[in-house]
């Protein structure tokens, strides 16, 4: 739906057309509704030619116009409604439109606006309903037709949408829009090709169209031509700096990617979009970005000096030259970088910064790149490598800075980032005593301020239930230790969905519709560790009301204060364990628990809770770890336990060491290529959790039988393209006899886990 409000400050239009030309573009606008643009071109005409006739025979038009309401309702009482509509207050806007349909029961603007709010509701069968009102008032209405392809592609009806943006556009054949969104249908059907080819009309039409550009990068990238898709969002970027939908689909595209040749717009591409903080999850890029800083000549150089030896000859040059890298230092900030030349590398700098931190120059330079290590080795919590020597020097140092601020003096900032580099500044008394500057202002935020504000969270979060379960207690007490994941950024969707739509584009099968009526859904999140979970579920689902719980109250105070941070208003937290969720004695739309069920005692009985608190006809998500999946982990789980290795911080870092310097580079391959390799809280989660049970896909099937739940399809999107190549039945993504079949041969398809939907029914 569109705001038509005009701009005072824009040319008159009969400087770029000529008078019929003009003429017959308002009638145009007159005839699809779009009175103010309409009436802006007659008042340009105007302007220029006060006493034509066809234009104040328009104008006059317009007083009656095919609305069929007064000329003011416009811009008194149509415009309030479009601004509800602007401000996704989805049920006052229905209110007052059909309340005004009532005076106004000819109005085709009313009956769009109705449309295109009952479909951002989920009703997409009421909102084709509302545009085939529009139509039978005004059978050319190429708007009405437009939009109802729109509400019909999102029921999953792809070609009937395609037949009304035909029509649209046999009324309007310059209409850009209907041939993109054509383009979109396609996508859906699986028809890239035929997707490309109605994009590129579209642009034929519309040149500097950034939305057809970003649409023909998803065909490129359903095709598996990620070098194109990049490509195509690059282009959809060039038009919209700030296209959000391009900068998101980027980063799905990159992940995982590594490059073979340096794309130095991309790299700022990547930077951007980082920057933008809600669009992607940094960890997901860090290996595209990774492999792009490689190919800068100053990291070449730098890799070159540590693999001679030769890193002490310019260490400061090389350290202040780090900076004219932005890429590096952006992941540096967000995420650990899972990279063992970068860790070796920032290892060894780490060290000499340590040694040489009473000879190193004032310069801003060497501090940027100071700042940015500190920052990852927090976000890596400091899994890096210390020598017997350093810890030495480092017990000087922090001698030294806590001799100075007892003394009145403020330690340099060089001091401070070096010492944070190694240890959280938390940890610390004199930390709140710190002079805050620039130089230090984000370290300080992150090591101080952030942790301060977590510890009153801490301090005021609801409480279910004392927890007593044996294994519960355990398994508490190691995310309370190392609450995990320790982010920084995460993606999200910017347009929260009914249910009905997200259903629809997950292609998820279900046996109840009655969840689709919800307007407002009660979720729970069992499990929702650091926030990544419930932030997510908050953003995703239309007016959700989440109530999220977890074992540890560090994760929780965590959770909640990135929730405050993003300004989220519908997440409420509480400490609970799963086995208590009784206690609560309400019931859910939908609940999600993913990697938390395979951490208890008996994961089939806290599954069995789980369902007792989800509605009849409600949803489900569930996540499991794989059998198939996960057989280099358990074979890796066996020799720790066999090796008596123990899972403190220390033991697991010379555990770790020793698997990075084993003369076997491949033994351990797969793990070092794991992100969860590079972070201790991860490394932990992965290698040493106190307790794990993995699943096979007919032990899941049996336990859904036994819960009364059905299978409605997994939440995976490039695993199930994948299962469709040679599943090509209508029945076979909802037949887990099929997925048992394809992952036997696809071992390692659900390396993270087995992430699915199910839905109870009665």
């Amino acid at each position: 739906m569109k705001n038509n409000a005009s701009n005072s400050s824009r040319p008159n239009i009969l400087d770029n057309i000529k008078l019929d030309k003009a003429l017959k573009l308002a009638k145009q606008k007159s005839k699809d509704g779009l009175i103010s643009e309409a009436k802006s071109i007659y008042e340009d005409i105007l302007k220029k030619h006060p006493q034509n006739k066809k234009t104040l025979s328009g104008l006059k038009s317009l007083k009656q116009d095919g609305l069929g309401m007064p000329k003011d309702l416009l811009e008194s009482q149509l415009q309030p409604l479009i601004n509800l509509y602007s401000q996704r207050q989805f049920q006052q806007t229905l209110s007052q439109a059909n309340e005004m349909l009532q005076q106004y029961p000819s109005s085709v603007a009313l009956y769009n606006i109705l449309g295109a709010t009952n479909d951002r509701l989920g009703k997409f069968g009421a909102a084709v309903d509302c545009y085939k009102q529009a139509l039978k008032i005004k059978p050319d209405y190429a708007e009405a037709l437009y939009n109802m392809g729109a509400a019909l592609n999102s029921m999953g009806n792809s070609e009937a949408a395609i037949d009304s943006y035909k029509q649209a556009l046999k009324i309007k054949p310059d209409f850009a829009e209907a041939y993109n969104n054509i383009g979109v249908a396609f996508n859906d059907m699986g028809n890239s090709e035929a997707a490309i080819d109605s994009c590129k009309q579209a642009l034929k039409i519309k040149l500097d169209y950034a939305e057809a550009h970003n649409n023909i990068g998803l065909a490129y990238m359903n095709m598996g031509n990620s070098e194109a898709a990049i490509e195509s969002y690059k282009q959809a970027l060039k038009i919209r700096s700030d296209f959000a939908g391009a900068y998101i689909n980027m980063g799905i595209v990159l992940n995982g990617r590594v490059f073979s040749e340096p794309e130095p717009d991309l790299e700022e591409i990547i930077v951007s979009l980082l920057n933008r903080k809600n669009f992607v999850r940094p960890i997901d890029i860090s290996k595209a970005g990774i492999s792009l800083v490689k190919f800068e000549p100053v990291i070449k150089e730098l890799f070159e000096k540590h693999s001679t030896g030769d890193l002490n000859c310019s260490f400061e040059k090389l350290a202040s030259s780090l900076q004219n890298v932005p890429l590096l230092l952006r992941l540096m900030s967000v995420c650990p970088l899972p990279d063992l030349e970068f860790e070796a590398v920032f290892t060894a700098i780490r060290s000499k910064l340590l040694s040489s931190i009473s000879e190193i120059t004032d310069s801003p330079e060497i501090l940027v790149f100071q700042s940015a290590l500190a920052l990852q080795c927090f976000v890596n919590e400091y899994i890096y490598n210390q020598t017997s020597e350093e810890a030495k020097l480092l017990a000087r140092l922090e001698l030294s800075i806590n001799s100075e601020i007892s003394s009145g003096k403020q330690p340099s900032p060089h001091s401070i980032l070096c010492l944070a580099s190694y240890k959280a500044l938390y940890n610390y008394e004199w930390g709140n005593l710190i002079s805050v500057t620039a130089d230090i202002e984000d370290v300080f935020t992150q090591q101080i301020l952030e942790p301060k504000q977590e510890s009153y969270l801490k301090s005021e979060m609801p409480i279910l239930a004392e927890i007593t379960e044996r294994i519960s207690s355990k398994v508490r007490k190691q995310y309370e230790k190392n609450p995990y994941p320790r982010w920084v950024n995460l993606g999200f969707p910017l347009n929260p969905k009914a249910i009905s739509k997200i259903v629809n584009e997950l292609n998820l099968r279900t046996f109840d519709s009655r969840v689709y009526e919800v307007e407002s859904p009660a979720i729970l999140i069992a499990g929702c560790g650091t926030g990544q979970h419930s932030i997510m579920t908050a953003a995703r689902f239309l007016n959700s009301r989440v109530l999220a719980v977890d074992l540890s109250l560090s994760s929780l105070s965590y959770a909640k204060r990135k929730t405050e941070e993003l300004g989220l208003q519908n997440i409420e937290y509480m400490q609970a364990d799963i086995l208590d969720l009784g206690k609560l004695e309400k019931k859910f739309e939908i609940v999600e628990s993913s990697g938390v069920l395979h951490h208890m005692n008996d994961p089939i009985a806290g599954w069995k809770i789980l369902a007792g608190c989800l509605k009849f006809g409600g949803l489900m998500k569930v996540g499991l770890y794989s059998e198939f999946a996960r057989k280099h982990i358990i074979a890796l789980r066996d020799d720790i336990s066999q090796n008596n290795i123990g899972s403190d911080d220390d033991a697991m870092k010379s555990f770790r060491r020793d698997i990075i310097n084993l003369d076997d580079k491949k033994k351990y391959e797969r793990i070092q290529s794991s992100h969860d390799f590079y972070s201790l809280s991860a490394m932990r989660d992965l290698l040493f959790h106190v307790q794990e049970h993995r699943f096979t896909l007919p032990q899941i099937q049996d336990c859904l039988s036994q819960l009364g739940l059905e299978f409605c399809g997994f939440e995976a999107d490039k695993i199930v393209q994948d299962f469709k190549r040679t599943n090509i039945g209508p029945d076979d993504p909802y037949d887990l006899d099929k997925w048992n079949f394809y992952e036997e041969a696809n071992p390692q398809k659900f390396a993270g886990m087995y992430e699915f939907w199910c839905q109870k029914v009665a």
